[in-house]
């Protein structure tokens, strides 16, 4: 177990003198309002279209907006006051707090949807603002009418503003990154046998969005694929050939599953936010709404810059896929590796290999709730949409299930192990630069 923890040692090690970023303070019921207005926003964003934002990578930079908005209303009425993350301005400390999630996360929300390109489907569009709408009115319609409740509506509102006016043209929506190249060890989209025309990433554009955190969208730049003419890139390939085949005879039943089980709907964001919301509503941990606010945003901010560090990365690399990569062995000046034209993965996905999107933002989640409360060794349960029948998986520590996951993306035939461990390691990188330069306690 030990040696499965080692790669987050160092992320802990940053705030373990300073106790973790977890308060020990008791002030109001765990969550409440911020749990329930993650929910809403979970909800909302993997109802989109894959093209209008709902693909893994850019769902999680929609999180992103919204949890940082909630932790600045929260965070600019709260005594025990944090660095902020864009809302400078205080409000008071009477401030009803629900108001305050509410509006700021409705407003983000709101904006997320309506901005979304005319030019992009979204025929659900209108049945999402008004569900928006109807879930606002319900929550400050439960709030008695009061100046605090008028001032919480008024710290969210500006917190969501900040947000909105700071994310102007960063670069959401905005051209494909990808230049297509023949040469081998280039990635090339699979076609799809129904229309006959290549299947490309819905959402591209990831890699150019400008990071909330990072200084650059390339910060964190991974030391790129293996020469695919080297001995170790062979030794890779015949890896993921065996173990990730569809009709693999290496792959054990139970691998088979937990390659599935990790492909859950919304991608990461959607598979580590319901272990948040548990930790932070379990009384043990004496977390309050705007610990938990802070906790989210944490995460969400830094899985989002992980995000858009991959993505750049993964066009910057364009580095082939494993089943482009069998089929075209033969062009590979590898005598280690063995063409096969009809390999097929277990599991496909649209954009290049390297590094494992998947990873990225799974090392930024994980690594940051390590962090938060300073030890590696809590003990979680996960869920997957994939199997939502199945009593949930349990884990002792936040690095086992990156030490899994490492593994399952092999299985699934998605990646090569280099994608794999570079993945995660940018991700803990994105959440380490967080804890360092962001959220700090502000006083005593």
């Amino acid at each position: 177990m030990k040696a499965r923890r080692i790669f987050i040692a160092a992320a802990i090690a940053t705030v373990a003198a300073l106790g973790g970023f977890a308060s020990t303070a008791k002030g109001d019921p765990a969550g409440n309002a911020v749990t329930e207005w993650s929910v809403i926003a979970s909800n909302t964003l993997v109802a989109f279209p894959a093209p209008a934002g709902g693909a893994a990578p850019a769902l999680q930079i929609n999180m992103g907006m919204t949890q940082g908005a909630v932790y600045d209303a929260l965070n600019a009425i709260s005594p025990r006051h944090h660095r902020p993350y864009l809302l400078k301005r205080r409000f008071s400390a009477r401030a009803n707090k629900d108001a305050a999630t509410a509006a700021a996360a409705y407003r983000v929300l709101k904006n997320v949807v309506e901005t979304v390109p005319a030019t992009i489907p979204f025929p659900n569009r209108q049945a999402l603002l008004t569900a928006l709408l109807n879930e606002y009115n319900a929550a400050i319609g439960e709030i008695p009418n009061s100046p605090f409740k008028t001032q919480g509506i008024n710290a969210g509102e500006a917190a969501a503003e900040a947000m909105i006016a700071a994310r102007q043209d960063d670069g959401r929506f905005g051209p494909s990154q990808w230049e297509p190249n023949d040469d081998p060890g280039h990635w090339q989209p699979l076609i799809d046998p129904n229309t006959g025309l290549p299947i490309l990433d819905p959402t591209p554009w990831v890699g150019r969005v400008r990071p909330f955190l990072m200084r650059t969208s390339s910060q964190f730049r991974t030391a790129g694929p293996l020469d695919y003419r080297s001995a170790a890139y062979a030794q890779e390939f015949n890896e993921v050939k065996s173990l990730g085949a569809i009709n693999s005879l290496t792959r054990t039943m139970e691998q088979t599953h937990n390659a599935i089980f990790w492909q859950s709907a919304g991608g990461p964001a959607l598979l580590w936010t319901p272990v948040a919301r548990t930790l932070v509503s379990d009384p043990a941990n004496h977390l309050d709404m705007t610990d938990a606010a802070r906790l989210l945003a944490m995460m969400h901010l830094s899985a989002a810059d992980a995000a858009i560090n991959c993505w750049n990365d993964k066009y910057h690399f364009d580095f082939w896929r494993p089943w482009n990569a069998i089929h075209r062995a033969d062009e590979d000046d590898n005598p280690g590796t063995e063409r096969d034209p009809d390999w097929a993965a277990l599991i496909t996905a649209p954009y290049p290999d390297h590094p494992s999107g998947h990873l990225c933002l799974d090392g930024a989640h994980l690594t940051t709730l390590a962090i938060f409360f300073g030890t590696d060794d809590i003990g979680f349960d996960v869920t997957s949409s994939r199997f939502p029948n199945d009593p949930p998986r349990h884990f002792d520590a936040f690095s086992e299930p990156l030490v899994e996951i490492t593994e399952a993306r092999i299985w699934a035939g998605l990646h090569f192990r280099t994608a794999d461990v570079q993945g995660r390691g940018l991700g803990r990188n994105v959440a380490e630069f967080m804890a360092d330069n962001y959220f700090q306690q502000v006083g005593n």
